[in-house]
This record gives structure tokens, C-alpha cells and sequence, in this order.
């Protein structure tokens, strides 16, 4: 098997993008083409389903794409074995975080990691926080930083690194309906609220906790995918939304944003790294790891 080859598939079929994944691999767009026909003739099956407009993974493009992962993983892992002498590690990691994560906590974590290892490059890749375990459990990335659910799924290691309490916030000019400026809000008005709130994740279990244990049903204004844009949807006047406080203290819009007295409060985030616990055979995985 190319290595190489098997590092544009792993690129296409996590971009599903001819132009994106050829950009990545540094290989024209007609090369990739002809890479994954050839890859396909060999294998003998077709791996994407693609027109002029989508690319998409077959059944037997999914399962290709469990071995590849694995494949890539264990020949990084075995060349680093045979070919350094050195005992300075190399080579490449990857990791997913959230915006908010990459000029917070990361920041400070990737500048003390390339002090300890300039010769190990990290693969990073942005998005909403609530996919980071997802990715890490599927083979996307190696390494997330994320909230810890309630319940840490089979083969996943968690380690912590801060706590972040969740806020309840409002606009800070008295735009919303029914929301009192400075008296608490009662449990008839927070029925006529609107709200605005992560479609899922660590956040929306627990509000939606907060609310059943008061018998209370919310009136969702909007259900938005990443933090960042409910403290903007916020500053527009459209609800009141609940973000981790180290959302808010790193948004351009918290001048524009007054947080809640609501009690009781909600539990605090624990915000962590996050791998499965095999990727800590990985020197380079163990390594970033430690580091924490």
C-alpha cells in the first residue's frame, strides 16, 4: 500500500472536497482524481459516490476508511520506531478544539508544546466543541479539547485542565421580552423567555436539567451549533443564552452582554483533553499528553 495515497484518501474523505483535500495533500485536483481511481481499480470496489456537485463514502468507502486511520496510525508509529536515533521525537499529531480553545487554552499549551518538541507538527482543526469527541472516537483526530460529558464513553481518557462556569446572559440593553432588569425572574416569566441554546452537548443537558427540576417549559427562540453564536445572537436582542464563561470573556461582543443572577446556578463546565486511551502508545500522543 502507498502511504501516500492512503493519506489523500484519509484527506478526502474527511473534507469530501476535491479542492480542499488536493490543497491539503499538495497535489492538483486532476492528480487526486486519478490517485483514488487507482486506488479504487486496486481495491476493486468504488469508494465515492461523486458528481459535479457532492462527494460522498460508499459502504465500502466507510469501512476502507477504518483501516486507513489505523493503517496511518501504526506506520507513523513504527517509522518513528525504526528511524529515530536521535531521541528527539518527530512527526505529525492532530487535534480538534473548538475556536474559543485555540487562542485560550491552546494557545499557551501549543506554544509551550513546540518549546519541548520543534520537531513534531500539529495538525489542528476548529469546530464546534460538541463534535470534539466525536472525532476522536471515529479516528478523525488524535487529540480534542472539549467539556466532559456526564458519562465518558468506553476507551476514552480524559484529563483536565479547567473549569469554566456556565452563565446564564442577556443583551446589556433591555431588549428582550418579559426578562426584568434587575429583579430575579420568576418561573411564569421564564416561560414567555425566548431562548437561545446549543442544539446539544454538555450546556443544553444541563439547562435542560436546570428547567425540568423547576417544572418549567422554555420557549426556545433558536437551537445554534458553537457558543460563539449565541453570544452574538444575544447581543442582537433575540434571547437570553447560556455559554461557558470562557466563551464570554474571550468574545469581541462581551462588552455588549450583561450576565444573569439566576439561582441556583449551573454546574461549571470541566474542560479537558481528551484521546483514546490505545493513542497513549503514541510517544507523540503521550507526549502532548504529559505536557498538560
Amino acid at each position: 500500500m502507498n502511504f501516500k495515497l492512503l493519506k489523500q484518501f484519509l484527506a478526502l474523505a474527511e473534507t469530501l472536497h476535491f479542492g480542499r483535500a488536493s490543497e491539503e495533500c499538495y497535489v492538483s485536483i486532476s492528480a487526486l482524481s486519478r490517485n483514488i481511481r487507482h486506488l479504487e481499480d486496486e481495491l476493486g470496489v468504488t469508494l465515492f459516490n461523486r458528481d459535479n456537485r457532492t462527494v460522498m463514502l460508499t459502504r465500502q468507502g466507510q469501512k476502507f476508511l477504518e483501516y486507513a486511520r489505523e493503517a496511518s496510525s501504526q506506520w507513523n508509529l513504527i517509522r518513528h520506531e525504526l528511524t529515530d536515533n536521535s531521541g528527539q521525537l518527530s512527526g505529525e499529531i492532530s487535534l480538534y478544539g473548538s475556536v474559543t480553545a485555540s487562542y485560550s487554552f491552546l494557545h499557551e499549551l501549543l506554544r509551550r508544546f513546540r518549546i519541548a518538541y520543534p520537531a513534531i507538527e500539529i495538525k489542528l482543526r476548529t469546530g464546534d466543541p460538541e463534535h470534539a469527541i466525536a472525532h476522536v472516537l471515529e479516528g478523525k483526530e488524535e487529540l480534542s479539547i472539549a467539556a466532559k460529558p456526564a458519562h465518558l464513553p468506553r476507551g476514552l481518557a480524559f484529563k483536565p485542565i479547567a473549569t469554566s462556569p456556565l452563565l446564564f446572559i442577556a443583551p446589556l440593553e433591555q431588549q428582550v421580552p418579559n426578562t426584568p432588569a434587575s429583579t430575579p425572574i420568576t418561573s411564569a416569566e421564564w416561560a414567555d423567555i425566548p431562548m437561545i441554546l446549543s442544539e446539544s452537548g454538555v450546556s443544553r443537558a444541563r439547562v435542560d436539567e436546570w428547567f425540568r427540576h423547576r417544572d418549567i417549559s422554555p420557549r426556545i427562540y433558536a437551537q445554534v451549533t458553537g457558543n460563539e453564536a449565541i453570544v452574538s445572537m444575544v447581543s442582537l436582542g433575540f434571547g437570553i443564552g447560556v455559554v461557558p464563561k470562557i466563551v464570554l470573556d474571550n468574545s469581541p461582543l462581551k462588552d455588549s452582554i450583561r450576565v444573569l443572577d439566576v439561582q441556583p446556578e449551573l454546574a461549571p463546565y470541566d474542560i479537558g483533553l481528551f484521546t483514546l486511551k490505545k493513542n497513549l502508545k503514541n510517544p507523540l500522543v503521550e507526549a502532548f499528553w504529559r505536557l498538560m
